[in-house]
């Protein structure tokens, strides 16, 4: 174990406690009012409160830089030791500063490991003294420290450790701010596994040793935007896939990994979008801003490297983008949820080689019931699941969900202790409409290191162990060696034996179990109000689609045009986005743009003049345009103008790549000039391109217009004889009212007034 006791931590653990929020610093006798987060978890400083709701003033910054050794053996050294540096961040100087570490109890159970793992448990119940570190730190000033400390004996600073076991330490720095008491201002709280005392009898392996299983992820966000050509959002995968860079990490940790007797127990998960990706980089990319990206060599070194180490090996595909099987299961999006199980076969093109068949990983180790109900009739049988996932079922090892309709499923459960140690205190992890960059918090391995010596070496009870670091895991490059030379070590010793994940799902499963989905993953899934806009737009696509053909070889595949387009779709549910809402509706703004294009190859294309209209039932030539390189149909849609009624139209084929002469016939009601909206939509109602103004001009007279002028005549012709018999008339009863005088002489006639 040799190589264990020389392992040196490769970067450090922040972490920032505080004092009171108070002008003058508290006196509190080297005592914290509230207990620190597990520092090892957190490499970013992060203030604490010492009341619930009120934030304190920070005073230092304690960053540990070096911790050796990280695991006590018999053949290692008597003494631990820890450098860094303390930084002043605090308004004021701070005067005599000393730095102790503090232990507790040996944690004999596994209910206590967890619970230290959740939150520090009490580490003062030995209390070395303290040593001095600087006199008088200015403000914004930082003094490095190293400290090294007995095992045990009788030495003031001596840590009193006399037996093996897993014991919480605590970094304790004390000080005294200007215009304040001494307090304590700064803390770093973690796990310190002992195997066995140093210069004692190395422990016995055990008779049945814990069965280990690693799990290696692969995987990234998204950050392709097209394909062809190759578009990335971004050039960040570029320095990771270079020599130094996270995946390159990832990818080294997993070929020593394989090249060792832990070997046989190692799988590799990896997300088909990754290696679609990286794939489409080899070819050349180009980065929106940037021009063209700087990892083409690097995507093709690394590509190559993971085809070579793959091959012959355990291999499992996650969902395509990593899509989030629950929200699409809610949103009930099928085609989507058929789309993300179909990536196996992107990694057999990759990679050329069979990932396993019928097993899932999905997003956080968790699912829902009707998400499991949704894979099953997809053919799922197999499962890897988080612990927190199996309801009431005691254990580590594979349990059988029994399904109402198919197969019982069989789950392989992912170790909690371990696995969570890795990713981090939870309350450290993004959290629902935060934002939280996946390569900007590097997580130590320090806890999960004595997760996995208690299962190891402590339990005794060959249980199995499956270890899965986070899916985007961004431990430095030397925690993730470290925590696989540990692991190597526990395996060379005795303590563990390598089990592959094939045997676990082949064998059947002892136990039946629950499925539970926990609350805090519904509060972190891709928000409804993302899913129900990826519905929408996947369903404008298939309607689409469904208008487009290919009747001849000169045209494209439908498919070549509307694939890209659903794998955009399934990035913007990504489970990467899970916690990081804006990150969700950015990539789907960049599928909705690029569907709206697709719909916009399809035009009506204006005149530059008006159309003149030389009577009633002249029909109006359109000019419509396809830039697809698919045949598509198409109808076209006249809005409702007063003075023209559109006829009912046929649906018009378009060729690819081409343009086409439409005569549509109408009605004209009226004369004069009046504008004309003209849209395309396909046979199912999609709207394509930009609706058409066009301006129409009509000397003809109409049907109506007709009508009404007959109308105007035949009242003027009735008006007018009703006016002629009317004089008539009233000259005749004007003629028999008059009588003739004496002379037998008729009077002239008077003028009629009627």
């Amino acid at each position: 174990m040799k190589r264990l006791l020389s392992a040196l931590a490769a970067a450090g653990f922040f972490l920032v406690t505080t004092a009171s929020a108070a002008p003058a610093a508290p006196v509190d006798n080297g005592r914290l009012p509230v207990r620190p987060a597990p520092a090892t978890q957190v490499w970013a400083t992060r203030a604490l409160s010492s009341q619930p709701g009120q934030q304190s003033q920070v005073w230092l910054r304690l960053d540990v830089e070096e911790m050796t050794p990280r695991v006590i053996t018999a053949d290692g050294p008597d003494s631990i030791t820890i450098s860094g540096k303390v930084v002043n961040v605090g308004d004021r100087p701070i005067e005599d500063i000393e730095l102790r570490l503090e232990r507790g109890r040996p944690l004999t159970d596994e209910d206590q490991v967890r619970e230290a793992l959740r939150e520090p448990t009490d580490a003062e119940f030995v209390q070395p003294n303290f040593t001095p570190v600087t006199d008088r730190l200015e403000r914004n000033e930082s003094k490095p420290f190293r400290l090294t400390v007995p095992l045990r004996g009788t030495d003031p600073t001596s840590l009193r450790i006399t037996e093996p076991g897993i014991y919480p330490i605590l970094a304790n720095i004390n000080g005294v701010p200007d215009y304040g008491g001494r307090a304590r201002l700064a803390a770093l709280s973690t796990l310190l596994p002992v195997l066995a005392m140093p210069g004692g009898q190395a422990p016995t392996p055990p008779g049945n040793p814990a069965k280990l299983t690693l799990l290696w992820p692969l995987a990234d966000r998204p950050r392709l935007v097209t394909a062809s050509p190759t578009v990335l959002a971004d050039d960040e995968l570029a320095g990771s896939l270079a020599m130094g860079g996270r995946l390159y990490g990832l990818l080294m940790a997993y070929e020593s990994a394989l090249t060792s007797p832990l070997g046989t127990g190692v799988c590799l998960a990896v997300d088909p979008d990754l290696l679609r990706t990286v794939n489409a980089m080899t070819g050349g990319y180009e980065v929106p801003g940037l021009g063209a990206g700087k990892g083409r060599s690097a995507a093709q070194m690394w590509l190559d490297r993971l085809r070579l180490l793959a091959a012959g090996r355990c291999v499992i595909a996650m969902p395509d983008a990593d899509a989030d099987l629950v929200a699409l299961s809610r949103a009930q999006l099928t085609g989507l949820v058929d789309l993300s199980l179909a990536g196996a076969e992107v990694v057999r093109e990759v990679l050329g080689v069979q990932p396993t068949q019928g097993v899932a990983w999905p997003e956080d180790g968790v699912l829902d019931q009707p998400t499991l109900a949704n894979l099953t009739a997809r053919g799922l049988t197999s499962l890897v699941l988080d612990q927190s996932a199996v309801a009431g079922t005691p254990g580590t090892g594979p349990v059988r969900f029994d399904v109402a309709e198919g197969k019982p499923v069989t789950a392989v459960r992912v170790d909690g202790m371990v696995s969570d140690a890795l990713q981090g205190a939870a309350a450290t992890r993004p959290v629902a409409g935060v934002t939280t960059p996946s390569e900007t918090r590097p997580v130590s391995v320090q806890n999960a290191l004595a997760a996995l010596t208690f299962r190891a070496g402590f339990q005794s009870t060959g249980q199995n162990v499956v270890i899965a670091p986070p899916r985007r895991w961004n431990a430095p490059t030397g925690e993730v060696d470290l925590l696989l030379r540990t692991a190597k070590s526990l395996v060379a010793g005795g303590f563990a034996a390598p089990v592959a994940l094939e045997s676990l799902i082949a064998s059947p499963p002892e136990q039946t179990a629950a499925l539970s989905y926990p609350v805090e993953a519904g509060a972190r899934e891709v928000p409804p109000t993302v899913t129900a806009a990826v519905a929408d737009s996947w369903g404008r696509l298939h309607q689409l689609a469904e208008s487009m053909s290919q009747p001849d070889a000169a045209s494209a595949e439908p498919g070549d045009l509307v694939d890209p387009l659903r794998l955009a779709l399934l990035r913007a549910v990504s489970g990467a986005w899970r916690g990081n809402d804006d990150g969700a509706r950015a990539a789907l703004a960049t599928a909705r743009y690029q569907l709206d294009g697709l719909q916009a190859q399809v035009t009506v294309t204006e005149p530059n003049s008006p159309i003149l209209l030389g009577s009633g039932d002249s029909p109006i030539p359109l000019s419509i345009k396809n830039r697809l390189d698919v045949r598509i149909t198409v109808r076209i849609v006249i809005e409702d103008t007063p003075g023209i009624v559109a006829a009912d139209l046929t649906d018009i084929e378009l060729p690819a790549r081409g343009d086409r002469l439409v005569r549509v016939p109408v009605e004209v009601q009226r004369s004069g000039r009046f504008p004309v909206h003209v849209r395309l939509v396909t046979t199912s109602g999609v709207e394509l391109g930009e609706r058409a103004r066009l301006e129409v001009s009509s000397s003809a007279y109409g049907t109506i217009t007709v009508v009404i002028t007959c109308l105007a005549g035949a009242a003027l012709v009735l008006l007018s004889a009703r006016r002629i018999y009317r004089r008539v008339r009233a000259a005749r009863a004007a003629s028999a009212q008059v009588p003739n005088d004496a002379s037998g002489v008729t009077p002239a006639e008077r003028s009629s007034t009627s």
